[in-house]
């Protein structure tokens, strides 16, 4: 099936959205590469303060050669720097993005704050850090996109879940409440934007191989997915870029996993 994208009201194409995208190994580039590949304009956002505190590091040309990657594929494209633990970002983001390329239509909320953790080490200051980006970042952005959207169908909204309601993320204490939290959100923002012709769901990847995994990891998390592999990036961009399209209009306020059957016990 050809997928097609919605065009929001005034603009000449469809424009997507996409946060988080700054590392080429991660699900945000993957989406960003399939959505320009179907002739959606893409503008997306990084942060390399966070990147490069992470384990799997900072790609420090990463952005540039994402954004060459969206014009080799004829689409039109941008990025920009963006601290989502700022309140104050989504509207910047999304008038840098409209600046650029036009109204949105596609919005993903991709991006996260991760850190591990354990009850012993939990603070007010671990779960602000989270908060402020997995779920206020994630709503800000989600109610900026839904105040600019011109009215009738054809709005998109997917964010990004962890499977937080399928088993306990050890380690991972203040990560697992604060995106557990965009399950309840998304089910009820769909149901409130409806109205207004947006459809809000969610995707919960499965452990992907994005580059974070140690030897160790990998090895006790393969045996737990049947298919005999990993997930990658691309394999959750398709799920996103076929709720992002028109041929999903029926589909919102949904959760759906795409983990190859991951045996979680």
């Amino acid at each position: 099936m050809q997928l097609s994208y919605p065009v929001a009201p005034g603009a000449k194409a469809p424009v997507a959205l996409v946060t988080g995208a700054s590392r080429r190994s991660g699900i945000g580039a993957a989406t960003c590469r399939l959505l320009a590949e179907s002739g959606v304009s893409v503008f997306f956002t990084g942060w390399s303060p966070f990147d490069a505190s992470i384990a799997s590091g900072i790609d420090a040309e990463g952005p540039d050669a994402l954004l060459q990657e969206i014009l080799d594929l004829g689409a039109m494209g941008g990025w920009i720097e963006a601290d989502l633990a700022d309140p104050a970002a989504p509207a910047g983001i999304f008038h840098a993005a409209e600046s650029v390329l036009g109204p949105v239509s596609i919005l993903v909320n991709n991006a996260a704050h991760s850190m591990n953790d354990s009850w012993e080490t939990l603070t007010a200051e671990v779960l602000d850090a989270h908060y402020r980006v997995n779920l206020r970042a994630t709503a800000l952005m989600t109610v900026e996109f839904a105040k600019r959207w011109g009215g009738g169908p054809g709005g998109r909204i997917v964010s990004l879940t962890s499977g937080q309601f399928k088993g306990p993320m050890l380690g991972e204490i203040a990560y697992a409440s604060t995106k557990g939290a965009i399950d309840a959100f998304t089910i009820t923002m769909a149901a409130e934007l409806a109205p207004r012709g947006i459809t809000v769901n969610a995707v919960g990847p499965g452990p992907t191989d994005t580059g974070w995994m140690t030897d160790q990891l990998r090895e006790e998390l393969l045996s737990k997915h049947p298919l005999g592999r990993f997930g990658m990036p691309l394999d959750i961009a398709r799920l996103i870029a076929f709720l992002a399209s028109e041929q999903a209009e029926w589909v919102t306020g949904q959760i759906i996993h795409t983990e190859g059957g991951f045996l979680r016990r």
